[in-house]
């Protein structure tokens, strides 16, 4: 798990360069940043996958979600979300929770065509108490 931690901070550290000059690799919600990636499955090492459950393939990909409080430490929450083609067919995103110590993040696999330039609405509750921040990203995917 240590090892998936650190890939999906490398993954997210190299997004396009055009998702960096537009600064959206979160999204600020009061004292809380919201981190979100979309990444080809083939990134994460096979033994890394086994041991996590995560189906590699080329036309497979993960959408990495994390919610951080303004100390730096991960926070539960309740994502859910769709992920929807050109065509506007959608996927509905699983998400599994993954916690290693202090982090906290949720991981949604998802089915792409290459070249497919694909829209994540993705809803996040952080607070109970507080209405669930929706917010939508897109991504451009590649098959290997």
């Amino acid at each position: 798990m240590k090892y998936l931690l650190v890939l999906l901070s490398v993954v997210s550290l190299a997004l396009p360069a055009a998702a960096l000059a537009n600064d959206k690799i979160y999204k600020t919600v009061g004292d809380k940043k919201i981190f979100f990636s979309a990444f080809n499955s083939t990134f994460i090492d096979p033994d890394v996958a086994v041991a996590n459950q995560i189906v590699r393939g080329k036309d497979k990909g993960l959408v990495n979600i994390a919610v951080i409080r303004g100390s730096g430490t991960g926070k539960p929450a309740v994502i859910t979300g769709k992920v929807f083609n050109i065509f506007q067919m959608s996927q509905t995103l699983e998400f599994v929770e993954v916690r290693e110590q202090d982090a906290v993040y949720y991981l949604a696999p998802f089915e792409f065509e290459n070249e497919d330039l694909l829209t994540f609405k993705i809803s996040v509750r952080a607070d109970p108490v507080k209405p669930a921040y929706d917010f939508k990203f897109q991504k451009k995917m590649y098959h290997d």
